[in-house]
């Protein structure tokens, strides 16, 4: 509906209805031949933001009931407790002596912890004697307990192993 249709009784229904309360898609069935966004158009021409009531919707309103309180003498699951008692080592014993610039130099047993910016030219890894993939520091700080990688939760694995693949 273009602006000339809207004659001046219309926009003083409009204007009237707006703010009563009733929603666009409402007045715009008691106008009759116009749209909803036809009616939010020229609210907005209008300038009419505020409203007097807020619509009242078809559904009734969603009541929650409150949350029952946890009880104080649960115990705490282990990935929470585990998580709660690795301290962060001094930075001085992460980034001491032995470390690599380049991690084709890295030895098998060496950590292969990041240190910096990959992009700088001061990039290092950490380098320092270890049996796994990082030495114990930095294991303690990067590597959440649990997470390792385990045949029997890989799901390739498990439908080889049963047969299935």
């Amino acid at each position: 509906m273009s602006d000339a249709a809207w004659s001046d009784d219309r926009v003083t229904a409009l204007t009237s209805l707006w703010l009563d309360g009733l929603s666009a898609s409402q007045i715009a069935k008691q106008l009759g031949g116009v749209t909803r966004n036809a009616v939010i158009g020229k609210v907005h021409r209008l300038g009419l933001g505020g409203r007097g009531a807020p619509s009242n919707p078809a559904r009734a309103p969603r009541i929650t009931a409150p949350r029952p309180a946890r009880p104080r003498g649960r115990p705490v699951p282990p990935s929470r407790r585990a998580r709660a008692t690795v301290s962060a080592p001094p930075t001085a014993a992460i980034e001491g002596p032995g470390l690599v610039d380049n991690l084709v130099h890295l030895a098998v047993h060496a950590c292969k912890w990041p240190i910096g910016d990959p992009k700088s030219p001061d990039f290092t890894f950490c380098g320092q004697r270890t049996d796994g993939r990082y030495c114990v520091a930095h294991e303690a700080v990067g590597v959440r307990p649990g997470t390792a990688w385990r045949a029997d939760r890989d799901p390739v694995i498990r439908r080889a192993l049963a047969g299935l693949v």
